[in-house]
């Protein structure tokens, strides 16, 4: 055995240093997903089985002491390790070679004791996603503290609503910020119900037990409660090899969490380019070509990222349908898309802090577009108003003529409806002043900022 590589081969999160991944390189998830990181839970898993055994008596605590202290990731070689999982096509199969090897031939026996590769690689999965989701949902939480601060701020910063990318009616920075953070903690509670819910997997070869009944077990089905203690993951009711609800579960909240920051991201990416510029990112982005720019690259990762996570999600809805009661290639498509899907939200989360915390907003250019419809964006204001005056034929017929007319003349809409003799008694300033058409932005703000 040989020390993980270093110097200028190696990186920090393992084999891959991220280089055509920006939107997580770097970052404390992808640390967590490294292929160090991934060899750690590996060993976890394995020093965790032989103290569960040993708490039930199946094994010498002098056995699980050797083991535990021989699981080290740094004491084993992951280059080594991945190059032989080619021959049993998992990395478990070498590391047992390896993890015997280290603990002594007194000991050696009860390494891996009655398990399976499949436990093992499924419940060093669980730890791996255990520890990722931790560092997103503490990232989540920055998030949307940031959220709950510009909605407060903005509650009343108005600014135009857009749909189908028109101005539509009025709206408000505020609330806009207020839907952001309820999107971000609906992830966040999703992936703490995910989190909680992760289980340790002990099935042994078919998922029956058998093997521990065989090493002298009086009640094999206490054992797996026993690992999950030992690892801190919860018991699972059965092993789960082809039972794949953990890995969809964790899928979809993953998934749904790329998503959320990714409507973030989105509306950032429309409103900060440059003829709208009604928010920018705190630090933006320089260009290889063009010293002026600026580009929003916090955001631009952050949509990346959410783009590729339902595909990824995807692949492990597909492994759902494993056959038998160990499945060939199931469990083994499984790996590298969990890593991404973890890498790739772990990232965006970390972006998103950097994006939320340090986003500048500009009310006063939000207010200045107000004005880009001449007075039009209120129209559905003025519609009420003028129907019973004038019925809701004429008033509909009269607001589209007036609106042509703005947007031919550049005038104000509340200019040409001042022109009409039976409109001489309404308050058109206040009728037509789009921040007092906002409806209940400010209350909608108010209620969703009551959302802990």
């Amino acid at each position: 055995m040989t020390a993980e590589p270093s110097g200028p081969a190696a990186s920090p999160a393992g084999l891959d240093a991220g280089l055509l991944g920006p939107g997580w390189a770097g970052s404390p998830a992808a640390t967590a997903t490294g292929d160090r990181a991934w060899l750690q839970a590996l060993l976890d898993a394995e020093a965790a089985l032989t103290r569960a055994q040993a708490a039930l008596d199946l094994a010498p605590a002098r056995a699980a002491a050797a083991v535990t202290a021989a699981a080290d990731a740094d004491r084993f070689d992951v280059r080594s390790l991945a190059e032989r999982a080619r021959g049993g096509g998992n990395p478990v199969i070498p590391l047992i070679a390896d993890l015997t090897a280290a603990v002594g031939e007194e000991h050696g026996p009860y390494v891996h004791r009655g398990a399976t590769s499949q436990d093992i690689m499924d419940t060093a999965a669980m730890l791996v996603a255990a520890r990722t989701l931790d560092l997103v949902l503490a990232d989540l939480a920055r998030v949307a503290a940031a959220l709950a601060r510009l909605a407060a701020a903005h509650r009343d910063s108005a600014m135009p609503g857009r749909t189908l990318t028109q101005h539509a009616v009025p709206t408000t920075f505020g609330l806009k910020a207020a839907g952001w953070r309820s999107l971000v903690l609906d992830a966040r509670d999703r992936l703490t119900a995910v989190r909680n819910a992760l289980p340790a997997q002990l099935g042994g070869a078919a998922g029956t037990l058998a093997a521990f009944s065989a090493y002298g077990a009086s009640d094999p089905t206490a054992l797996p409660a026993a690992y999950a203690r030992e690892l801190g993951l919860r018991a699972p009711a059965l092993p789960w090899h082809t039972l794949r609800t953990p890995l969809a579960d964790l899928a979809g909240a993953l998934a749904l969490t790329a998503g959320a920051l990714g409507k973030i991201a989105a509306d950032v990416l429309t409103l900060s380019r440059t003829e709208i510029a009604e928010v920018a990112e705190g630090g933006g982005g320089g260009s290889s070509a063009m010293p002026h720019k600026a580009n929003p690259v916090r955001s631009t990762l952050i949509a990346a990222a959410a783009r590729r996570a339902p595909l990824l999600a995807a692949t492990l809805f597909g492994t759902l349908t494993a056959q038998d009661e160990r499945p060939a290639g199931a469990w083994h498509a499984e790996w590298e898309p969990l890593r991404d899907l973890l890498r790739l939200t772990g990232g965006a989360a970390r972006d998103a802090v950097e994006l939320t915390e340090g986003l500048r907003v500009r009310p006063d250019l939000m207010r200045e577009h107000l004005g880009f419809t001449h007075g039009s964006i209120v129209s559905e204001r003025l519609s009420a108003e003028l129907t019973p005056l004038l019925g809701r034929a004429r008033a509909d017929e009269l607001l589209s003529r007036l609106a042509g007319r703005a947007r031919a003349e550049h005038r104000p809409l509340s200019e040409l409806l001042a022109e009409e003799p039976a409109l001489k008694e309404l308050d058109l300033a206040e009728l037509t002043d789009p921040s007092r058409y906002t409806g209940s932005a400010g209350a909608l703000t108010d209620r969703a900022l009551e959302r802990r």
